[in-house]
């Protein structure tokens, strides 16, 4: 495994699903991590655990309330080294059904929810000439999905600003990069499959719904989410930067 030792990590949306597999496998590798999020009850559990040394409660897309929590994980951990910007949720309807506000919404939760803590960090980062960025995109990011076009199009801007933050920091010693997971093991694939057996389906046709198109025939785990942002925050990837790394799905 790379070791990050002594590295300090900000991971939002920590405090469960990706974000914790995200903090747990930074934390295995040496960073120290600071973990983000709304729910202070379930942040403290995280770090109660040992997967996260401290936490900050924070609502991404309050460019105020990122600024703050930023200043205490900086007052009490050290400048921040590594940005996972995980925080996120998913709307979706067939298009005619979908309205303005899904899409405000989406796209305040995955672009600003990148944004903001991205420029809360990023001069640090040019400053010391080290950083590491990586978005928690999707592959809904990079092609289309039937009946998910909030969603989708939120992660296509998110992919957009990597690639565009990329250009601007490349040589400074800061790279932007982007995680592209297709359908992963968390509660929220768990509660969509749960809606589709209460509609009348099986759990075998409501798993296959996610699975079918999947090269290795299952959800994608957390933690294998999470090795992909370990490999780039480590050494070896200091040359990649504005690049989509696609886990758990047929690229575009």
């Amino acid at each position: 495994m790379a070791s990050l030792q002594g590295r300090h990590a900000l991971v939002t949306g920590g405090g469960r699903g990706i974000g914790r597999a995200i903090a747990a496998a930074l934390t295995q590798a040496g960073a120290v991590v600071t973990i983000a999020g709304r729910n202070d009850k379930a942040l403290a559990e995280v770090v109660g655990q040992g997967e996260a040394a401290g936490h900050v409660v924070a609502d991404v897309t309050d460019s105020k309330a990122v600024d703050g929590g930023v200043r205490q994980a900086v007052a009490a951990r050290g400048p921040i080294d590594f940005l996972v910007a995980n925080a996120g949720t998913a709307k979706g309807a067939p298009f005619p059904k979908t309205t303005p506000d899904m899409y405000r919404d989406m796209f305040a939760v995955h672009v600003l929810g990148m944004l903001h803590p991205v420029q809360a960090v990023i001069g640090g980062m040019t400053e010391r000439g080290f950083g590491r960025i990586v978005a928690i995109a999707s592959i809904a990011g990079l092609k289309g999905y039937a009946n998910m076009a909030p969603y989708s199009t939120a992660k296509h801007a998110m992919v957009g600003l990597v690639r565009s933050i990329a250009l601007e920091t490349a040589g400074s010693g800061v790279t932007v990069n982007a995680v592209c997971p297709g359908y992963v093991d968390t509660d929220l694939i768990g509660g969509a499959i749960d809606r589709m057996i209460a509609k009348g389906m099986s759990r075998e046709a409501a798993l296959a719904h996610f699975t079918s198109d999947v090269p290795a025939g299952r959800l994608t785990r957390p933690e294998e989410v999470a090795e992909a942002v370990v490999y780039l925050c480590s050494p070896n990837a200091a040359a990649v930067t504005g690049s989509t790394l696609v886990i758990g799905a047929e690229g575009p």
